[in-house]
């Protein structure tokens, strides 16, 4: 058997209701959604299970909720033995990735990307930012695009390179847009514009980082038991402090989610385990190498077929 990998998925991942099978019938995620409840004063565990869905797309709540819906099935499936010789997480699901490392507890954790979702969702006025996804166009092409879009028109990056032939960019509003006009000339198949509250990932978010930062310094860190493959870097780290700085330069930095995943299989994962809402994790490692085998833990009966077998 190869190494393992569990990775846990980030915004775009959540759907009311998420989670609720495992609320319903394993002690060990329920104790989660509750103690998320009272780490945060408010009824997350209700927004989660019942929307509105337009509530639970805020940046603010999205945010605690994923991660509390993937730490819930990691401490499920925890019980049935399996354990990763890496993790990682994409974006938002770094956090989620350095609780099952034991970093930070669970209840840290949740408080602090609820913050990070405010500053995510404060530091652009809304309306000024935007993202896109740019699929079929090679990573150099569009980074030239990039460059010569920010030089004549506004702002625009690489926010999340997530497989061959799929990079999201972000930036300001005119950046993107130019982007999405300029971007079948210069060999995309299609550029599709997120609904997303800010230019997440972009030099934008730096007001962002800034205000994490000063968080990030107050939280008590441990260094991670398992090697943990950093979105800024995409290289593994398990030094508290390194952890610490990279979080907060992750804002503002693109998340390297393919070179992740190919640093991993060089590593000999052949097996990622996917702990969290959704199959948007499955379907980007797929991309990056037909031959892993991905496994996603996003219900109870996944659970139990894994268990199973």
């Amino acid at each position: 058997m190869g190494k393992v990998a569990f990775v846990f998925p980030g915004q775009g991942a959540q759907a009311v209701g998420m989670g609720k099978d495992a609320y319903d019938s394993i002690d060990a995620a329920r104790d989660v959604f509750m103690r998320a409840d009272e780490a945060l004063g408010f009824k997350l565990s209700d927004i989660i299970f019942e929307g509105p869905e337009e509530k639970l797309k805020q940046t603010a709540y999205t945010q605690p909720a994923l991660l509390t819906v993937s730490v819930a099935l990691l401490e499920a499936f925890r019980s049935r033995g399996m354990k990763p010789d890496y993790v990682a997480g994409h974006s938002l699901g770094e956090y989620s990735a350095l609780v099952a490392a034991g970093v930070l507890s669970f209840e840290d954790a949740v408080r602090t990307v609820r913050a990070r979702g405010e500053f995510m969702e404060q530091a652009v006025p809304g309306g000024e930012g935007a993202m896109a996804a740019v699929l079929g166009l090679e990573r150099e092409a569009l980074a030239s695009l990039c460059a010569s879009v920010t030089s004549e028109i506004g702002v625009v990056e690489l926010a999340n390179v997530n497989c061959p032939g799929q990079i999201v960019v972000s930036g300001t509003a005119q950046g993107v847009q130019g982007v999405v006009e300029r971007g079948k000339e210069a060999g995309a198949k299609r550029v599709i514009p997120l609904e997303v509250s800010g230019p997440f990932h972009s030099s934008l978010m730096k007001p962002a980082a800034d205000r994490l930062d000063d968080v990030l310094a107050e939280l008590p860190l441990s260094d991670a038991a398992v090697k943990v493959i950093a979105n800024v870097t995409a290289k593994p780290v398990t030094d508290a402090d390194d952890i610490r700085r990279l979080l907060a330069e992750q804002v503002y930095s693109p998340v390297l989610w393919e070179d992740s995943i190919r640093y991993l299989i060089g590593e000999g994962v052949d097996t990622f385990v996917e702990i969290g809402s959704g199959t948007v994790l499955a379907g980007l490692i797929k991309k990056i190498d037909k031959g892993a085998t991905v496994i996603s833990i996003n219900s109870v009966s996944a659970l139990e077929a894994v268990s199973a077998g």
